[in-house]
């Protein structure tokens, strides 16, 4: 019971700074549209591509990584939130009240899965009202979404354990640079077989190209063979979360 209402303590109050901050709620909705409106719309042409040949469109396409990308980055902004806390010395009173410390962890991680799921209504609403066709169905869109969950909670793991590591806004680059790179090092235009080059050689090894991958063939219907994405997904977010279980551990020992 404990753990439970320190998680949705600090669950609460995370949101409730977030939805009730301007400076926070206005990027967190601008950053997904921005980037869903320049690649689904600027970009559109790529579809003509010799080889292109997915069956649900470009708008589809590119609404499958901009919503991983804002999964992903939803997860990153709370880890912000986190560092923030610990900067002002909130962060000190939670280890301090809090008994069984990862549910320090697990409130900020519901946060961030609480802030991705409104970016998804949000996203998903428009890129439908657009015309954006969607080849699957409920369960290949459960796929899509739970996919798009692992990757915010692996986002959140890994800024949980810089933000736990350094205790300071001042670590920020440090957790979204990392996420940057590796999102942006995937097939994000063309898929992954009309990539060529050192960037092709990127993609084949990054793990987020099969998640990718994998959530633009569930939009179009196509997804049968999701192991190897959920695998990944899962790999990570195990990983991660050890990550930031050995940031909590170096927070205690510094005593918050």
């Amino acid at each position: 019971m404990r753990f439970r209402s320190v998680t949705l303590g600090i669950a609460w109050r995370t949101l409730h700074n977030f939805f009730r901050n301007p400076t926070l709620i206005v990027p967190a909705l601008l950053f997904p549209l921005f980037f869903f409106t320049a690649f689904a719309g600027g970009l559109s042409r790529v579809s003509e591509a010799p080889g292109f040949d997915y069956a649900a469109g470009y708008t589809a396409f590119q609404f499958v990584f901009v919503l991983l990308q804002a999964s992903a980055f939803g997860g990153v902004f709370t880890g912000f939130g986190m560092a923030r806390d610990f900067e002002s010395g909130f962060g000190r009173r939670m280890m301090l009240a809090a008994p069984g410390r990862t549910a320090i962890i697990a409130g900020y991680a519901l946060s961030a899965l609480v802030r991705a799921v409104f970016i998804w209504v949000l996203l998903t609403a428009i890129a439908l009202a657009t015309g954006m066709q969607v080849g699957g169905d409920a369960v290949d869109l459960v796929g899509l979404y739970a996919l798009a969950a692992i990757v915010n909670f692996a986002a959140m793991m890994w800024a949980a354990g810089i933000a736990l590591r350094f205790r300071s806004l001042q670590a920020g680059p440090l957790m979204q640079t990392p996420t940057f790179l590796i999102l942006f090092t995937a097939p994000v235009y063309v898929p992954v077989d009309l990539l060529s080059g050192w960037v092709e050689a990127v993609a084949r090894v990054n793990p987020v190209t099969a998640i990718i991958e994998e959530g633009r063939e569930l939009i179009a219907g196509g997804g049968a063979d999701a192991l190897p994405a959920f695998g990944a997904a899962a790999a990570l977010a195990v990983l991660l979360a050890g990550w930031a279980l050995l940031g909590l551990r170096r927070a205690e020992a510094a005593g918050g």
